[in-house]
């Protein structure tokens, strides 16, 4: 079964697995509001648990939103968790009413379990924008401030824990500034910029990512729409697609490319937002995302069952589907 629920819209999610138990944290705005293009601004991220990524028990709210006034008072978006450091941390993507949500900053709150509760560390800001590296929000440039998207590795890397995130490079091509960003810490709370560790070139925004390694090689998933695909890449791939797709590197810190070919894609979107997850029925890794456009040509809301995939040649394919 998937994970739908009646009264909410369901989109971006992260994963953590605990022994035999599966995890999903996951965006949610009440259906209610309607217009499902008012989810972004009406959200909450919610908690739901499995054992098999096919049935779920849903926990409900588990974080939202500050109180006003704070730098993460509109909307708090998608992130990760991890277990680290005698605890576990959730990071995410907050913007504020101030800003019109406009400028977005990475946010960090811990909890004793993995049920929360979950509280912020200090006023939970993380990461603001480094401007010797990424593109500050000006109006025309782009649709909003991107820093968003955080991905965490659970263990350090020569001395340092690392975060993966999705940002706008400050020079290039309108459609070719979506890098993959880069910060470090040593202790979780204290964070510092670097350059992007995939320096764009192909797309206006990569969203989502997700960094893990598989058989010695390692794979940077994101998500995208083909209006922000590069012309160039457009013309040189019929039109593009929207969905799911990932990158390649032989170390995490890179360099990365991009795939071969776009892995899961749709006109008009079927799904989006995928993650590339250990399928526990299996064994295998399989690709989840949630359900955008479905048959009726309306905003669908809510995640699939897993799909099966095959690595192949240290290339990902959809494997009968």
């Amino acid at each position: 079964m998937t994970l739908k629920l009646d009264d909410k819209y369901i989109w971006d999610f992260w994963h953590y697995a605990e022994g035999n138990t599966q995890h999903l944290f996951f965006l949610q705005a009440d259906r209610a509001i309607g217009n499902p293009d008012l989810r972004h601004w009406n959200v909450s991220i919610g908690h739901a648990v499995s054992n098999d990524l096919r049935q779920w028990d849903v926990r409900g709210t588990v974080f939202g939103p500050s109180a006003s006034p704070a730098w993460d008072d509109y909307t708090t978006w998608t992130g990760s968790v991890i277990k680290a450091e005698g605890c576990y941390h959730l990071f995410y993507t907050g913007t504020c009413r101030a800003e019109n949500g406009m400028r977005q900053r990475i946010g960090h709150a811990t909890a004793p379990s993995i049920d929360g509760p979950w509280t912020r560390v200090g006023n939970g800001l993380a990461l603001d924008l480094d401007e010797r590296y990424y593109e500050e929000y000006a109006d025309g440039r782009w649709h909003d401030r991107a820093l968003r998207d955080p991905w965490v590795l659970p263990k350090k890397i020569d001395g340092k824990y690392h975060m993966f995130f999705t940002a706008r490079c400050k020079d290039g091509e309108k459609f070719e500034r979506g890098v993959i960003g880069h910060a470090v810490s040593a202790d979780l709370v204290n964070w510092e910029a670097t350059a992007p560790v995939y320096a764009g070139g192909h797309y206006g925004q990569l969203e989502v990512p997700q960094v893990f390694e598989r058989d010695g090689q390692w794979f940077c998933t994101f998500c995208n729409i083909r209006e922000h695909w590069s012309p160039a890449l457009r013309e040189a791939q019929g039109g593009g697609v929207s969905g799911t797709s990932y990158l390649v590197a032989n170390d995490p810190l890179g360099p990365w490319r991009p795939a071969e070919q776009f892995l899961d894609g749709d006109v008009p979107c079927r799904r989006y937002a995928g993650k590339i997850l250990l399928d526990p029925v299996t064994g295998a890794d399989c690709l989840m995302a949630f359900s955008d456009t479905g048959p009726d040509g309306k905003f669908a809301g809510y995640i699939g069952d897993p799909i099966p995939l095959r690595l192949e040649d240290g290339r990902y394919i959809l494997d009968n589907f």
